[in-house]
């Protein structure tokens, strides 16, 4: 991507690319730049005006293509190695460039033979992967690490070996990188949550691992077109989920831009192409607005002899449409969609900037954020201020010096410290400490599901800050509770919780702290964790804490209730369980999957397993019963041995209800909460009472039942969507929300959309907004996700449409 003009004054011909950098900065916050299409031809225009020092927007092109093709080198293996080169000489002159060589000539001859998807050499990945990192101005070590970063994992090269050719920092980079493919896991999520462990692991000692794991992610994002539809989508919402917010944790802003930009084209294609145009239908206007600011701004700041460089840019496409998602408002109604930033040369002239742009142009109450006094958990800093021109239009500013601009943008690879075994800096170290804080507690997570729940929890921005009492600062995740306040005080006092003052009065447990509060915790010997709790605490320490506790406490319980519902039964049949020893108990708990006595009983009174079975594999024909084939089962695997268990669905009026063979045929149904249709990913948990509800993984309910990994079972749908005797598929009812301009008609395209698909309406409901759109709520029947996805798509292209979202609770 070519760099921005110079400013000037008048108009003049501009490269319609040119964008401003991503920061470091959330979602709610500020958004960050994006490399858009290029605009429709305009008849009148005027450039955006900027002056920027290096490449905007992303990361450059790995290998600009060529003017010819070189008869010599056809793949541009050659020269893109030899760029390669050429910028570690540049960034990193005293580095051992004989390293990088040998590891080039190695994952030549290691990778010869294998294609890419795109028909490429497969070690052009390698290099385009290095070449990231060159840009990110790494070391020799790490550059040849991503060149050999596939050699494990796809040829026939052992760590060991990359140890005795290189050398062991090498050798545990590559490792760190490599996935867990040899290993059999019992589903996607589980090897995905392992994955993604074992890179964590190793990054707590060596950060390059996630660099060069970014820097992978982001290679392969640039070049999914050639991927699966299938496959683009699963990358993409790893990416959106895992990558990016992990990119953003660790303060590398443009990566994550990137990153999000590539992933949200696949993840959502209808709702990044109608962005799109609506960014390109009010770019022209949009820019000339800009140059205008800018010029102004530049004449200020040569009035005042405040040195500094003024950058502009328009919102990227992915911040765009969180806001829109969140805020339900039109492109041209989002606050900060046009943005200055200031890069001074101190810390005095940010501040002097900061009151001169106030005394020019009115700021707006309450989007005044000082990020250099309180810096963000990843280390961002600037000034932020969102100020009205003439005719009312909102822009924000942001003002930094050239430090911080770099770290906003590079993170933890900004200020890059390692040299020949140098330790990583005090403030890398300050980006880590979260990553040793979770493989602390991953200690105690033996369900990969709860460790991906937890790490997506804790890779999202905090940015509330507040007090203790005595003046202490506590950082905290947004919309914080006094539970979350209380645990990171210390888990005995979160334990001891009974009540709360914020700001001297008394609030309820489940208030949200805002920046600024000084809270206050109320405690009470003796007093315990309530699982309530979990519904609104936000950090992950106070919820990993609650469920271990109550984790605890219930296994204790459902022990007791296990041996009570075991002995109850034992009397029916007249039997004494006192002639029973524990090696019987082991006996059956192996047949299980289980290890001891106390987890069998766990387990019965969990309602996992039947008493009546129970008794029966104890001693055979004592209840007179045909005992049913036992699960397949795994060594050590409880959570997995379900996962085969769902036989047959069986559909009634107007709902369906699964049977779980080999288990008491236990009732399975659908919860009312996320209301899961056929294609969702669901799991299921065993209620005391009702059998097993069946939740869409994503629930929030899930999420709060993490702890109890041993009332949940794996289920899936069955392999026939037709309901037994009736020759077409079964429907679920699902609610859409369509927000909307308010014009006559819509209501009639909607439904002959819905009409033409053969959907069934149940209900429709539509109303008003105070901005003067309006809200339609359809209760539809849908086959599976397939169906619902297709049909959504096609509602989102009718003209005035803003979003369509489905509505979990019906």
């Amino acid at each position: 991507m070519a760099s921005a003009q110079p400013a000037i004054p008048s108009a003049a011909p501009v490269n319609p690319r040119t964008t401003a950098i991503p920061t470091g900065e959330p979602l709610s916050e500020v958004g960050m730049l994006m490399e858009a299409a290029p605009p429709k031809p305009l008849e009148s225009f005027t450039p955006v005006v900027t002056a920027l020092d290096e490449p905007t927007g992303s990361f450059l092109p790995i290998a600009p293509p060529p003017a010819a093709p070189d008869a010599s080198d056809p793949d541009g293996l050659i020269s893109g190695f030899q760029r390669l080169l050429d910028t570690v000489r540049a960034n990193r002159p005293h580095d051992d460039l004989d390293l990088i060589r040998r590891a080039w000539d190695f994952a030549l001859q290691q990778h010869t033979g294998q294609i890419r998807k795109s028909g490429e050499p497969y070690v052009i990945h390698p290099l385009a992967v290095s070449q990231i990192l060159a840009d990110l101005k790494m070391d020799s070590t790490a550059i040849a690490a991503g060149l050999l970063h596939d050699a494990v994992e796809d040829t026939d090269v052992t760590s060991p070996e990359i140890a005795r050719r290189f050398n062991e920092q090498v050798a545990h980079i590559v490792e760190g990188v490599t996935k867990l493919d040899k290993i059999k896991f019992a589903n996607r999520e589980d090897h995905q949550a392992e994955n993604i462990r074992k890179m964590l692991l190793a990054m707590v000692t060596d950060v390059r691992v996630v660099i060069i794991k970014l820097a992978d992610r982001l290679h392969n994002m640039r070049t999914l077109q050639h991927m699966k539809p299938a496959k683009q989508q699963e990358i993409s919402r790893e990416t959106l989920d895992i990558y990016a917010p992990l990119a953003h944790r660790l303060g590398m802003g443009k990566m994550r831009g990137e990153l999000e930009d590539l992933a949200f084209r696949y993840t959502d294609p209808y709702a990044y192409a109608a962005v799109e145009d609506e960014v390109n239908a009010i770019r022209g206007e949009g820019e000339g607005f800009l140059s205008t600011i800018v010029f102004t701004l530049q004449q200020k700041l040569k009035e005042f002899n405040i040195e500094g460089r003024v950058e502009s840019r328009i919102k990227r496409l992915y911040s765009i449409q969180q806001k829109l998602v969140s805020q339900k408002v039109p492109v041209d109604q989002v606050y900060d969609l046009f943005a200055i930033r200031v890069i001074c040369n101190s810390v005095q002239d940010c501040y002097a900037l900061l009151g001169l742009l106030h005394s020019i142009w009115r700021p707006v109450p309450g989007r005044i954020k000082d990020f250099i006094a309180m810096p963000r958990p990843n280390l961002y800093q600037s000034l932020h201020t969102t100020l009205i021109a003439a005719g009312g239009h909102q822009f924000e500013v942001q003002i930094r010096t050239e430090e911080m601009h770099r770290i906003a943008e590079e993170g933890i690879a900004a200020h890059w410290k390692y040299k020949a075994g140098d330790v990583v800096s005090a403030k890398d170290e300050q980006r880590l400490a979260w990553v040793r804080q979770l493989m602390e507690w991953q200690r105690e997570m033996s369900d990969p599901n709860e460790f991906m729940s937890t790490l997506k929890i804790d890779l999202y921005p905090e940015e509330v800050y507040t007090f203790t009492p005595k003046g202490k600062v506590v950082v905290l995740p947004k919309d914080a509770s006094p539970i979350d306040f209380a645990y990171a005080i210390h888990t005995d006092v979160g334990h001891k919780t009974t009540g709360a003052k914020v700001n001297g009065r008394i609030v309820p447990l489940r208030h949200k702290l805002r920046n600024g509060d000084i809270c206050e915790i109320t405690t009470q010997a003796g007093h315990a964790p309530s699982r309530d709790w979990l519904s609104f605490t936000k950090s992950s320490r106070a919820r990993n804490k609650i469920k271990h506790w109550l984790n605890e406490h219930q296994r204790e319980r459902a022990i007791e209730i296990g041996g009570k519902l075991l002995d109850r039964e034992a009397r029916k049949y007249k039997l004494s369980l006192g002639k029973f020893e524990d090696a019987d108990y082991a006996r059956v708990a192996g047949e299980y999957g289980l290890g001891t006595k106390a987890e069998l009983l766990a387990n019965v009174g969990f309602g996992k397993y039947s008493a009546r079975v129970v008794l029966n594999k104890l001693e055979p024909g004592s209840t007179m019963a045909v005992e049913p084939a036992a699960p397949e089962v795994g060594p050590g695997n409880t959570v997995g041995q379900m996962s085969d268990a769902v036989k047959k669905v069986y559909f009634g009026k107007g709902s369906d209800s699964l049977q779980v063979e080999g288990q008491d045929d236990l009732l399975v149904y659908r919860a009312r909460c996320c209301n899961p249709i056929r294609g969702e990913e669901i799991i299921g948990y065993v209620t005391r009472g009702k059998g097993v509800a069946v939740h869409a993984r994503p629930c929030p309910n899930v999420q709060n039942l993490l702890y109890e990994s041993d009332r949940r079972i794996q289920v899936e749908w069955g392999a026939s969507p037709l309901e037994p005797g009736a020759s077409k598929p079964q429907t679920y009812p699902v609610r859409l929300t369509v927000l909307c301009e308010d014009r006559s008609g819509l209501l009639k395209e909607f439904t002959a959309i819905i009409a033409e698909d053969g959907t069934n309406i149940r209900s429709v409901d539509s109303k008003p907004t105070a901005d003067g759109n309006a809200l339609v709520d359809f209760v539809i029947e849908t086959v599976d996700v397939r169906h619902l996805n297709k049909l959504t798509q096609n509602l989102r292209k009718v003209q005035g449409v803003r979003d369509v979202q489905r509505i979990q609770k019906i």
